[in-house]
C-alpha cells in the first residue's frame, strides 16, 4: 500500500514547527505503525535527510512511550490500542495520515514527535508510592484483600502513563492519570496509611505542573489505550476532599471549619 504522511517536524522546543509531506510507498498492511515509521526513516537516511524523531521502547503496549496523535486522535483510530500496537491495515491505500506530537503546555515538544512528559513522573514522585519497611518479603496472603477491591485496583494500575488522556482533553487535564495512580494504591490495605496525604500531594503536584481542570468531556477515557474508567477521577476527588477536611480538623480553627 502507498500512503501520504503529513508529519510534524520541529528542530527543538524553541523553534517553530511545520507539517512535512512524505510519501510512504510499498508499505505492508501487516506492519505496525512504528515499523512503517522505521521504514520511512531508513529511506530518509539513505536520501541524506534527517529521520523523523519519535519515542518508542517496548513496542508491546506496556511502556507508554510511543504516543503520538494520528489523524487527530491520540494513539490512532483503534480503541484500546497504543501506537506501537496499531497496524497499517487500519488505513487504506492512498490515504493521507497526519502525525503530530501531543499538544499540551506541560508536554513541550523536544523534536518532531517527541515531547517531554517528565511532568507525569514528577506527579508520581509526589505521592504515587507506598512506604514500607525493607525487611524480608511478607507472605503474599498475609493481608487479605476483597476480590472487588483487588480487581478495581488492578484495573487502575493498568495505566501506563502514556499521556494520551492529556493530549485528548481540551483542557490538557491529567486527572485520569492522577486518578488511576491514586485509586490503585488507595484501594489496597497497603496504601491506606498515606491515602489522604497521597491525594493531596499528587493533586497539588498536578496543579503546579500546569495541567488544566476536568470539565467532564470524557475524551480522556475514550482514547486511553488501557481503557481506564472515569470512576478513578471521582475517587481522586473524594480522597482529595477528605484530605482537606482532615487538615481542617487538625487546624487551630478545626472545630469551626
Amino acid at each position: 500500500m502507498n500512503v501520504v504522511l503529513m508529519v510534524w517536524r520541529q528542530e527543538n522546543r524553541d523553534t517553530a514547527g511545520r507539517l512535512q509531506r512524505i510519501e510512504a510507498k510499498d508499505i505492508s498492511s501487516e506492519m505496525s505503525f512504528l515499523e512503517m515509521l522505521d521504514v520511512v526513516n531508513e529511506r530518509l537516511i539513505l536520501a541524506g535527510e534527517r529521520p523523523i524523531a519519535f519515542d518508542h521502547d517496548c513496542r508491546e503496549g506496556i511502556c507508554g512511550s510511543c504516543g503520538v496523535v494520528i489523524n487527530g486522535t491520540a494513539h490512532g483510530p483503534r480503541r484500546g490500542t497504543t501506537t506501537c500496537q496499531l497496524h497499517m491495515r487500519e488505513f487504506h491505500d492512498g490515504q493521507t495520515i497526519v502525525i503530530e506530537p501531543y499538544r499540551a503546555k506541560p508536554f513541550p515538544v523536544l523534536r518532531d514527535l517527541v515531547v517531554d512528559r517528565s511532568a507525569l513522573d514528577r506527579i508520581t514522585a509526589a505521592g504515587g508510592f507506598v512506604s514500607a519497611s525493607t525487611g524480608s518479603a511478607p507472605d503474599g496472603n498475609a493481608i487479605p484483600v476483597a476480590k472487588p477491591k483487588a480487581e478495581a485496583a488492578m484495573d487502575a494500575a493498568a495505566c501506563i502513563g502514556c499521556g494520551a488522556c492529556v493530549a485528548a482533553c481540551p483542557n490538557a487535564a491529567a486527572m485520569l492519570f492522577v486518578g488511576a495512580k491514586i485509586s490503585h494504591l488507595g484501594l489496597l490495605p497497603q496504601g491506606q496509611p498515606e491515602r489522604w496525604m497521597r491525594a493531596e500531594a499528587m493533586v497539588a503536584a498536578m496543579d503546579r505542573e500546569g495541567f488544566g481542570p476536568c470539565t467532564n468531556v470524557t475524551e480522556c477515557a475514550a482514547v486511553c489505550p488501557k481503557e481506564i474508567n472515569l470512576s478513578v477521577i471521582a475517587r481522586m476527588n473524594r480522597d482529595r476532599m477528605a484530605a482537606v477536611f482532615l487538615v481542617a480538623r487538625r487546624s487551630p480553627r478545626g472545630d469551626t471549619a
